[in-house]
């Protein structure tokens, strides 16, 4: 499971198109019950989260796309879920410096 902060959301959209389902939406909760605690992304597929792609001894600084549900309709109002599907498309976070 993996709750990004609000620099991982910014870095992450600027690599996909997409948007982040606000964690107030009505669906999330819905969501975390059947796939745990992430931060939920929508795109013109569906329904996607991050996994963090460990290296030992190191902080995570990227993760995989994992598709999670397809939209079901041509209005992108339903979605249709299926078991995680890795994407391939990996986003790399930089560490900012303050």
């Amino acid at each position: 499971m993996m709750r990004l902060n609000s620099s991982q959301i910014e870095q992450t959209l600027q690599q996909m198109d997409a948007k982040v389902l606000p964690d107030d939406h009505p669906a999330v909760d819905e969501f975390s019950s059947l796939f745990g605690d992430h931060t939920f992304f929508l795109d013109a597929k569906g329904l996607n989260v991050l996994e963090a792609i460990e290296r030992p001894k190191m902080e995570v600084q990227a993760g995989e796309v994992i598709s999670l549900a397809d939209w079901s309709d041509e209005a992108l109002t339903h979605l249709t879920t299926h078991a995680p599907e890795p994407t391939g498309v990996v986003i790399v976070w930089k560490k900012i410096l303050h």
